[in-house]
């Protein structure tokens, strides 16, 4: 199990607290933590002034934002736990045997080929999130149509530890319009066949999956744990 850096232990236990009860006193909070007052009362004002708690009355509960925080909570081991990455993975056709391929220009993976891929913001529909994505990575618009879900997770092939862990959502787009944008920061885009794309030096080896997603009927879902090198990564 794999956990994000959390606030202060005493921090975690009164958010532990509050996502188990409507709302909790003072003193109560307080007993969950086994701090002095002056102690428990800094780890409070902590909570509240970051928005993840709040005074109503004489009894403290969670904000909005402190209930999606506390939500991702191991409760057995008061620790946050890290989510997987949720991105878009485009395939652009352009109907006549090639699609958009990327370089990307950037850590992690510097100087590996695949597709252009973007995260989804919160509360973004899936399709918007292909449209503007595709937009920013590429300068093109294109009909786009859900092809599948496709979770990549990737460890270091020497010590088996998890390097990333990402669900795309793989998004199929043709008759595309505009012109192409090659270079920019991060990135190298250009038109490829699928056949000479998988031949460069610095490949994604998903590529073959995402392309059956992508072309295939229907919404299907690929799951697969790729390994790399401590250079390559």
């Amino acid at each position: 199990m794999s956990y994000e850096a959390d606030a202060h232990q005493a921090q975690m236990q009164i958010l532990r607290k509050l996502l188990l009860s409507p709302s909790a006193s003072f003193a109560a909070l307080q007993k969950a933590t086994d701090l002095t007052s002056d102690h428990f009362n800094f780890h409070l004002k902590q909570l509240v002034e970051v928005g993840y708690v709040a005074k109503k009355d004489d009894h403290y509960e969670l904000t909005r934002a402190g209930k999606e925080y506390a939500n991702r909570m191991d409760t057995d081991n008061n620790v946050i736990e890290k989510q997987p990455k949720l991105s878009v993975g485009l395939m652009i056709n352009d109907g006549q045997g090639k699609i958009v391929g990327q370089q990307r220009l950037k850590q992690p993976f510097y100087g590996f080929w695949g597709l252009p891929t973007g995260k989804i913001r919160w509360g973004e529909p899936l399709l918007e999130a292909g449209a503007r994505e595709l937009l920013e990575e590429t300068g093109l618009t294109a009909d786009l149509k859900l092809g599948g879900f496709y979770h990549k997770i990737d460890v270091d092939k020497t010590t088996g530890e998890l390097l990333e862990d990402k669900i795309f959502v793989v998004i199929y787009g043709t008759n595309p319009r505009g012109e192409l944008i090659t270079d920019d920061e991060g990135h190298h885009n250009e038109w490829i066949k699928t056949e000479d794309l998988v031949k460069k030096d610095k490949v994604f080896d998903s590529i073959a999956e995402v392309t059956q997603l992508a072309t295939g009927d229907g919404v299907g879902f690929m799951e697969q744990v790729y390994k790399y090198t401590s250079e390559e990564y």
